[in-house]
């Protein structure tokens, strides 16, 4: 019995290019991507998502595999492609840092810095703290499923072999960050509220009362004050910040 593998060196390079650019992704995605999570766990779910859509998608990788070209290509496209999507992806959470930067400053904590655990960074804690816990909902909510529905139709939106165009993908990167900025601002614009009444309260105050020390009345004021107007909101917050999350990943996943 004689058994043809002639199939195995077109199957193997249509792996590799789907695993260019779920891995890519992956890299980049948040929660998945970051730089806590071991990189052999960042290699292994891009493997079993590459092996779960690789029946569905392979037979659009048409590639001549008598020269080195054509393949090369290939694989910058994929590698293209891949990181467009985790970068958008990523850009969402970018307004969690936002709205966290703009509350520190509302509530005088904005040089109280850590080591971001995601990032690997100085960051705001009060930022560190929404973007831990905005990812960790985003797993809870089960909206990293829309994850693999836009890997998915990200085959019907960028085909093997076309490059996405400079113009569109240049457009779809600053449309993502101004909607990350206007979110994280709208996230906390409570703390505006906030901060524009309490100094306003304060500078009457000083004016009523000049031999008053305001700045050491303000601020552990303005900290305890903060903390319970967040403790109040921080629900409501999460819950728009999810449905802005979603509405993108609707958008990367326009077929599922």
């Amino acid at each position: 019995m004689r058994i043809d593998l002639t199939f195995l060196p077109a199957y193997a390079v249509a792996f590799m290019l789907m695993f260019a650019r779920i891995g890519t992704m992956v890299m980049l995605l948040p929660g998945l991507g970051e730089l806590s999570v071991p990189v052999r766990v960042r290699l292994v779910v891009a493997l079993v998502l590459t092996a779960a859509l690789f029946p569905l998608h392979r037979a659009g990788f048409a590639i001549d595999l008598r020269t080195f070209g054509p393949v090369l290509l290939a694989l910058g496209q994929e590698l293209l492609v891949g990181a467009v999507l985790g970068l958008t992806a990523r850009l969402t959470i970018s307004a969690l840092q936002i709205a966290g930067a703009v509350v520190a400053q509302q509530l005088g904590l904005g040089f109280v810095t850590a080591v971001d655990p995601n990032q690997g960074q100085q960051g705001v804690i009060v930022g560190n703290f929404l973007t831990i816990l905005g990812i960790t909902l985003l797993f809870a909510t089960n909206l990293h499923h829309l994850v693999i529905a836009a890997l998915h139709d990200s085959y019907q939106l960028f085909r093997p072999g076309e490059v996405p165009v400079v113009g569109d993908v240049a457009a779809l990167v600053a449309r993502t960050t101004t909607a990350a900025f206007r979110v994280g601002v709208q996230l906390a614009g409570p703390f505006l509220v906030f901060g524009i009444l309490f100094n306003l309260a304060l500078g009457v105050l000083s004016r009523l009362m000049p031999q008053m020390q305001v700045f050491f009345v303000a601020m552990p004021l303005s900290i305890l004050l903060g903390f319970l107007i967040l403790l109040l909101v921080v629900g409501t917050m999460m819950g728009t910040f999810l449905g802005y999350v979603e509405s993108v990943l609707r958008q990367l996943a326009p077929y599922s």
